[in-house]
């Protein structure tokens, strides 16, 4: 096969859908040799995402992320020669006949219109074409499935599920080895904290935390900084001026975007727990990372996050903020309640490989390839 995988997103956003692209890629180049791999990169990006043999690259002028892309995406396309095209960002061409796998990983713009910006909703609205255009749908939760039968009308029998993984280098580390590796990477935290990963935006309910987190200083005199670590997204101006309306601008650290994975796996490490509030995620990396590292997590009890923690970490309503309030001091003073998360995260985390993912994504684009 001859497949073309569309990777112009990387170029502009290493994170996210970015992430699940390049550690697919990379799975991919490790378990298969004998299928040929076209990338589609921006024009820009100065090198190949991969470097193996059976792999190659196309540069495209198409823009990312424009509502307008999927005309000329479909005409670049059209002359590469492609048995098929994997969208991991949704839209497909859509206006060839090139067979199309697409990655769905959350309908938040459906779910949440009011955490997306004008712009996100106009392409992402594209959804429901993509989803008909589709020879087979890569969902990477059941809750991301259910809601593209219930929502988008899609066909059960095209959707396969494949669950996303930690990056294999979040494991367990020694504090004094953490703590280097954070001093190196020019990150500065407490010496113990909370922690919360993702980017500084509404759906990630840091109202809910924030609300809590100052409860819980009140109620029960807690004096655990919180670290919010990830980069800013639309209207964080709002989670500041909450910060200062709460009055905690003195316990509460912005960190901005962790620089390299080896930072994340220490920030992880040094961390008490991981608070995960999210209205909703399709999957969810971060709670998956923290429990590769051992890391105790406490997370909503929201669209895929209990099919994803499995049992292994502590469940909240999202809105709840007296429920926020009790689980964190619950965690904090309750130590063999953090081991016993501490096991059941590692197992879990174990659970959940991007080998098993390449192997069936793979298996997905032999089922388009042999029409079933």
């Amino acid at each position: 096969m001859r497949i073309g995988i569309d990777v112009r997103l990387l170029y502009h956003r290493q994170a996210g859908i970015g992430w699940y692209t390049l550690r697919l890629l990379q799975a991919l180049a490790e378990i298969d040799q004998e299928n040929t791999y076209v990338l589609l990169q921006h024009r820009r990006q100065p090198q190949p995402v991969v470097d193996a043999p059976n792999f190659t690259v196309a540069n495209l002028l198409t823009p990312v992320h424009h509502r307008f892309e999927p005309w000329p995406l479909s005409l670049e396309t059209l002359t590469l020669g492609l048995d098929l095209i994997h969208s991991p960002d949704f839209i497909p061409p859509l206006h060839n006949r090139i067979p199309a796998v697409i990655t769905v990983h959350d309908l938040a713009f459906l779910l949440y219109p009011n955490f997306v910006t004008a712009d996100s909703a106009r392409y992402y609205g594209q959804t429901e074409l993509a989803v008909r255009r589709a020879s087979r749908i890569i969902a990477v939760s059941n809750a991301t499935r259910v809601d593209l039968v219930r929502l988008l009308g899609a066909p059960e029998s095209k959707i396969n599920v494949i669950y996303e993984a930690a990056d294999p280098q979040y494991r367990p580390m020694a504090r004094p080895e953490a703590r280097a590796c954070l001093l190196r990477a020019g990150v500065s935290t407490p010496e113990r904290f909370l922690l919360f990963v993702g980017t500084i935006e509404p759906r990630k309910n840091l109202g809910t935390l924030l609300r809590a987190y100052r409860q819980l200083r009140q109620l029960y005199e807690v004096r655990c900084p919180l670290v919010l670590a990830g980069a800013s997204g639309w209207l964080f101006d709002d989670v500041h001026a909450l910060v200062e309306k709460l009055d905690l601008w003195e316990h509460v650290h912005f960190t901005g975007m962790i620089p390299s994975t080896e930072a994340m796996r220490a920030l992880y490490n040094l961390a008490d727990l991981l608070v995960h509030p999210a209205y909703y995620e399709g999957f969810g990396l971060p709670p998956l990372e923290a429990m590769a590292c051992g890391t105790p997590v406490l997370c909503s009890n929201a669209g895929s996050l209990p099919e994803v923690t499995g049992g292994a970490a502590l469940l909240a309503p999202p809105e709840d903020v007296e429920a926020w309030t009790v689980a964190m001091h619950r965690l904090l003073h309750d130590a063999a309640l953090r081991q016993e998360l501490r096991h059941k995260g590692l197992t879990r985390a174990a659970s959940f490989s991007w080998q098993a993912a390449a192997r069936e994504t793979l298996e997905t684009y032999r089922q388009v390839m042999a029409g079933a």
